[in-house]
């Protein structure tokens, strides 16, 4: 962008909301189809008994029906900073200049796209398991029965499904879903991998899907895109919606992923246990290892939250063990200080101390060293060479937090989620997914979503906030 173009920021505005952030419609393939009164009712249920008097000023039933205008938008960012220098500035031109960048409000239409006596609906969950997978499968299943679907049906193991022998799609209905939200894990299975978006796109036209609505994390993003386009190659009439499942918080433009603030919660009991160990043994060292591949949110906000961290270690912070500046040195000063010492890390930090290999999971990603053990392994040797006691107690609960169901947070939001992903579907867009954004949901093009993740930034208010926790130095 030429910031010495007199309307540069007009052009800017005009490319955000006609280019990137248009989200896909049917009708833009089917020029010809028409919208239908919505079979969604939100009628207020108000007391026959309250006067008129008592409700002036609202709009009476007749008026007020609780949908979504298909031009309402929600404001992308909302802190207009006035210095490049502010924590997490994020500015266009050397003076921040304000640029409103709008994007879609989720939520139910008056007119909707599909007959629902038509549809037919999948759902398929893709990736790790995560808290709040079956609560956002609950949600879409009452949802789409609420409009009237009575074809719905789950797709097992991820993408799998569409294509492997054995496996055959279960027959979803409220009776079925009821109470699965009660349970961690997913009721339809979970895989990473699969077929060809050919083989998986033939899969729904042998089935006859009208509607597919896909829970996963950036991979699985953006093989839901890649469906979407060839199913609008193939000029069919399906809407594909994703919902955005990871652990990390690592999706871009969202307040945040369902399963974070469970990960969180659930992370404080390890890093307790971590605690309740290194201060009942003489210079112990708790260290507990956390989810975060890439992005260091769940430690980071671990950390915070818990306030009994002493050091946080997350990827997007390079850090020496060795050295006068080290992770290591720092904690034998604590050690002699204040007698223990607990640890935090993520998953992903740390990787350029391993030895790299080559192997790579089926989702694509390589596999990652175990830095938990490595810094285990690390402390041990340096202590003892330094003639220090110590006690290190090492606590790996990933799998635990996974496996888990959500969280009253949570669960609202994948409620919320779940819901507005069939409103979606039903307004007739596609290729698109559901998130929240300043606390408002709201509907984005996949591609501007994964385009690649989203990481803690060294210098936003949040990083800086858990090192005033800590106390800890500049490891580098």
């Amino acid at each position: 962008m030429d910031c010495n173009d007199p309307s540069w920021k007009t052009k800017s505005e005009e490319d955000f909301e006609n280019n990137r952030f248009q989200i896909p419609h049917l009708t833009e393939i089917f020029v010809d189809d028409v919208s239908i009164p919505s079979t969604f009712c939100l009628k207020s249920r108000r007391s026959p008994v309250i006067t008129e008097e008592f409700v002036e000023g609202y709009q009476s039933d007749e008026k007020w029906n609780g949908y979504v205008n298909n031009d309402d938008k929600v404001l992308l960012k909302v802190i207009r900073f006035s210095s490049p220098t502010s924590a997490g500035a994020e500015c266009i031109g050397p003076d921040c200049t304000w640029v409103e960048q709008w994007v879609h409000r989720a939520g139910p239409r008056e007119n909707i796209y599909f007959n629902p006596e038509e549809v037919n609906a999948a759902i398929v969950t893709c990736g790790g398991l995560c808290p709040g997978l079956n609560d956002v499968i609950r949600q879409i299943v009452i949802t789409l029965e609420i409009y009237g679907v009575k074809r719905i049906v789950g797709i097992p193991f991820g993408f799998r499904g569409f294509f492997e022998d054995g496996t055959p799609e279960i027959s979803l209905s409220r009776n079925v879903v009821e109470n699965i939200h009660l349970s961690g894990g997913s009721l339809l299975g979970v895989s990473r991998g699969g077929p060809s978006v050919s083989e998986i796109v033939d899969s729904m036209q042998k089935r006859g899907i009208t509607m597919l609505f896909v829970l996963g994390g950036n991979g699985t993003h953006a093989g839901a895109n890649e469906i979407h386009n060839e199913c609008r190659k193939r000029r069919m009439r399906v809407a594909v919606v994703g919902v955005p499942k990871t652990i990390d918080n690592d999706i871009l433009l969202m307040d945040k992923t369902f399963g974070f603030d469970t990960a969180v919660e659930e992370a404080q009991r390890a890093i307790n246990s971590a605690y309740i160990e290194a201060h009942s043994a003489y210079h112990g060292v708790g260290l507990v290892k956390l989810m975060g591949r890439n992005s260091g949110f769940i430690a980071m906000h671990a950390s915070l939250a818990s306030g009994q961290i002493d050091i946080c270690l997350i990827p997007e912070e390079p850090f020496q063990l060795y050295g006068p500046h080290g992770v290591l040195r720092h904690l034998k000063y604590l050690l002699e200080n204040k007698g223990s010492a607990v640890i935090c890390v993520a998953e992903g930090a740390g990787q350029n101390l391993i030895g790299r290999t080559n192997a790579q999971a089926a989702s694509g990603n390589s596999m990652l060293g175990d830095i938990g053990v490595h810094i285990q392994q690390e402390i041990k040797k340096y202590l003892k060479e330094n003639s220090v006691p110590a006690e290190v107690k090492y606590i790996d609960p990933t799998y635990m937090i996974r496996a888990c169901c959500a969280n009253a947070s949570d669960g609202i939001l994948c409620a919320v989620l779940g819901q507005n992903a069939v409103h979606g579907a039903f307004a007739g867009y596609s290729g698109i997914t559901v998130g929240i954004c300043n606390t408002h949901y709201v509907y984005l093009p996949i591609p501007e979503v994964i385009a690649y993740p989203k990481h803690v930034d060294p210098n936003s208010r949040m990083w800086h906030r858990c090192l005033t926790s800590t106390g800890q130095p500049d490891f580098n």
